[in-house]
């Protein structure tokens, strides 16, 4: 066990901790923060709706559907204003935390970003009319702004930024000498970093549909995003970042701030689509959403730690470790778990190390393959990190009952797991515990 945590700590930590101090990809994991409240609105949306429809389906109340009828029209509408337009939102999100990070204007490279971005997507949209297939020019299709554009939102909204940034830094400016006011001052300081930042964009669009007759975003979306997604779906490349996000998080980082842009842009594309598809009652396609990690295996936070301090409180019989599960409790329930991951510790205790990695690990694989037969509905919900276990999975799930049993087995089956490991940290605690005078002497 030592030579494993030795060797992970001289080989996989400092590449964990490069990367976590990349400025790049923390203003990314940041942008998707950023806009966590249009995604959980939309998912609100999609909740009222299928609970409306559900209770007039499945237990026959019309009439109070019919009566909720409006408040499915205003989810509708909540819809169009917030998760339909999640490209756009993260485009101006992206902007503003780089620009922050960069130390540059932020409402100019939000707005940069977000020119970028619509600069990438095709202005036209097909529609059937009468059978007939009809191209309408000048028009944007709103699927571009909603999932469907996350990538191209991701590249064009930092490339248009860097340049931007690049500019700006170099103080390539209109230099006035008058006294004006201090908004007008930071609008002029960003005039011409601005406009060549569009306009090569513009330059980079147009040569790319001058040579392939189609649009970057479009290309984009076909080429690279939905394989990547697809490829997010293999229960490999799923158990993988699992392995990464526990063995991150034993060395003290966040694992899933480390690889928030993998989560965030593969599997929290793959749960939009499945909200889509939801909302528009049509049947969710993919599997594993980034929702799924919480809803099955991350209960109380990463690693699962919930369970580890239900384990501490029934089995351990050292009042330290019992106190420490106590306080932490409250919070594991809201999936916080500072308290028992600094007070334990778990972080580099190498008896908890297996435990830690194995337990999210084996939950994953079991939720992943009772998915894919079937027996529960895949996460299409974007539920609060802090809604507690049971219920987030319920929601999650689109009201689907076999969630909540399949998170209970989930929490026995890790339960087991941490169990052993707890009875051995008493023992070892028992053993490198200081003698007392009276045990040294009688």
């Amino acid at each position: 066990m030592s030579r494993l945590v030795s060797w992970l700590e001289d080989y996989i930590l400092p590449i964990a901790n490069r990367v976590a101090q990349i400025r790049w990809l923390v203003a990314l994991r940041n942008a998707f923060i950023s806009v966590m409240p249009i995604t959980i609105t939309g998912s609100l949306a999609v909740l009222i709706k299928s609970l409306i429809n559900a209770v007039d389906e499945h237990w026959g109340w019309h009439t109070f559907a019919v009566a909720l009828s409006p408040l499915v029209s205003i989810s509708n509408i909540v819809w169009r204003g917030s998760f339909s337009l999640f490209a756009l939102f993260l485009a101006v999100s992206i902007g503003y935390q780089l620009s922050k990070t960069f130390e540059a204007n932020r409402l100019a490279g939000a707005i940069v970003a977000l020119g970028s971005f619509m600069m990438s997507i095709a202005n036209y949209a097909k529609v059937k009319v009468a059978n007939k297939n009809i191209t309408l020019k000048d028009t944007f299709d709103i699927s571009q702004f909603s999932t469907t554009g996350i990538f191209s939102a991701i590249l064009f909204g930092s490339i248009g930024f860097a340049i931007f940034v690049i500019c700006y830094k170099a103080r390539i400016k209109f230099t006035i000498n008058a006294q004006m006011p201090h908004a007008e001052q930071a609008a002029f300081d960003a005039l011409l970093p601005c406009i060549i930042s569009l306009f090569s964009i513009g330059a980079i669009n147009y040569a790319f549909q001058l040579i392939t007759g189609t649009y970057f975003g479009n290309w984009l979306l076909n080429s690279i995003q939905m394989p990547l997604v697809k490829m997010g779906q293999g229960f490999g490349m799923v158990l993988l970042v699992t392995l990464l996000v526990q063995v991150f998080g034993f060395f003290g980082l966040s694992g899933l701030a480390v690889l928030a842009p993998i989560l965030d842009s593969i599997w929290g594309t793959a749960q939009n689509l499945n909200i889509t598809a939801a909302r528009n009652g049509n049947v969710p396609k993919y599997i594993w959403g980034r929702g799924s990690f919480d809803a099955f295996a991350w209960f109380g936070g990463t690693g699962g730690t919930l369970i580890l301090i239900i384990a501490i409180l029934l089995f351990s019989k050292r009042a330290d470790y019992r106190t420490i599960a106590k306080v932490a409790l409250a919070p594991g329930i809201f999936n916080i778990n500072e308290p028992v991951v600094y007070g334990l510790p778990l972080i580099l205790n190498p008896v908890y190390f297996i435990p830690f990695v194995v337990a999210p690990i084996v939950n994953v694989a079991f939720s992943y393959w009772v998915t894919v037969m079937g027996l529960v509905n895949p996460v299409q919900v974007a539920v609060p990190s802090v809604m507690p276990p049971i219920v987030g999975p319920f929601l999650a799930c689109n009201y689907d009952w076999r969630a909540i049993v399949l998170c209970i087995i989930n929490m026995l089956i890790a339960l087991a797991i941490w169990t052993p490991f707890v009875f051995a940290a008493d023992k070892i605690a028992d053993t490198n515990a200081p003698r007392t005078f009276f045990s040294q002497n009688f």
